[in-house]
């Protein structure tokens, strides 16, 4: 079984950085893919960015040129680097895997953008 742990959340001002990070434990087999998501209170969970197990990237168009999402494979972590953070960006950020027969959420981490 799969398990991801986020960590990286939190309050920043307008116009900050977080990283968030995600650990996956388990092992997988073959092609996956690792997104970030989020979900703002009385809206639906969207996608924020992904990365396929070649690296390519997909990013939400809201995010592009302020996130990075990237991996190390070597300690089975991806990250998504937030800059240039706005109040329309808070929400609950989740990691998700997916493979064949694996479909792994996180717990979810906080972010708040705030003066």
């Amino acid at each position: 079984q799969v398990q991801l742990v986020e960590s990286g959340g939190g309050l920043v001002q307008p116009g900050g950085s977080l990283r968030l990070s995600c650990a996956h434990s388990g092992s997988i087999f073959g092609p996956y893919v690792m997104g970030w998501y989020r979900q703002a209170p009385g809206k639906q969970r969207e996608l924020v960015a992904s990365i396929i197990s070649g690296g390519s990237t997909v990013y939400a168009d809201s995010v592009k040129g302020r996130f990075t999402i990237s991996r190390d494979n070597a300690e089975n972590t991806v990250y998504l680097q937030m800059n240039s953070l706005k109040p329309e960006d808070t929400a609950v950020y989740y990691c998700n895997l997916r493979a064949t027969g694996v479909n792994s959420w996180g717990q979810g981490t906080q972010v708040t953008v705030s003066s």
